[in-house]
């Protein structure tokens, strides 16, 4: 039981890792680098940009290490870097196999199509826990390094609510790798729209024309600089992240089943 993901989990270890360790030194500079900074020079940076790259990269209160994490971290790494990560790594979780001619082989075995997406999808875990527990964990322990403090609980709910987040991506990702034959469509029509899903939020947004816009983009549901500052946020936000992520994962259920490999 479960050997399929136990398989695919093995052959992520290595990128986990590497992926893990990328994103720590990176949290490693930005927190660096805040300690080198004067505190008048945050008010000059804010002032410097217009409101709508404020919105946008979530720079709310980046006097705080709270704020500067969320505008320099949580709202462009978290929001855009692993959400593009995470829809591209799923994207070629069925796409790949079906390229390779691999699949037929699969679906020889006594497993039904439905198990056999849903492990493959499940090995996607091993990254996007690692990622969490491993730099909350490195965050918070550069921040009390260089003399400053962060709510540790706030630290942790930020990780936690942008795991459904993360979900969503990957899922959008998963449907794209039944609907395509070829892996690397598969894995650039999930980067692209993931990138587009969070430009809709952070620029056609800012745009009170167009704000219903925002609606549509799983970004408008994970605000983590809030989060960071004072803890707040929408549990029904959380709610429509996670109903989102099992309607995609039932929409790529229902596909692969009918789909003629």
């Amino acid at each position: 039981m479960f050997e399929t993901t136990a398989y695919e989990m093995s052959r992520r270890v290595r990128g986990t890792a590497v992926l893990t360790v990328g994103v720590s030194l990176y949290v490693a500079f930005i927190v660096w680098y805040f300690s080198l900074l004067d505190p008048s020079a945050y008010a000059q940076i804010a002032e410097s940009l217009p409101p709508a790259m404020l919105d946008a990269f979530g720079i709310q209160s980046i006097g705080s290490i709270a704020g500067w994490l969320g505008g320099q971290i949580y709202t462009f790494l978290w929001l855009l870097g692993l959400g593009i990560y995470f829809a591209y790594a799923s994207a070629g979780v069925i796409a790949s196999d079906i390229e390779s001619d691999r699949m037929d082989l699969l679906l020889s075995f006594p497993v039904s199509r439905s198990r056999l997406l849903a492990e493959k999808f499940a090995a996607l875990l091993l990254p996007l826990i690692s990622l969490n527990v491993v730099v909350g964990g490195v965050t918070y322990g550069l921040v009390l390094a260089i003399g400053e403090t962060i709510d540790p609980m706030h630290l942790a709910l930020a990780h936690l609510l942008s795991i459904p987040y993360l979900l969503v991506c990957a899922a959008i990702g998963l449907v794209l790798s039944v609907l395509v034959d070829r892996t690397a469509i598969a894995e650039r029509a999930a980067i692209g729209l993931v990138f587009v899903l969070w430009l809709v939020e952070s620029a056609v947004g800012a745009a009170e024309d167009f704000a219903w816009i925002q609606n549509l983009s799983p970004t408008h549901y994970y605000s983590p600089t809030p989060i960071l500052l004072d803890g707040s946020y929408e549990p029904m936000d959380v709610g429509i992240l996670i109903a989102v992520f099992l309607g995609l994962l039932l929409a790529s259920q229902v596909l692969f089943q009918r789909r003629d490999i």
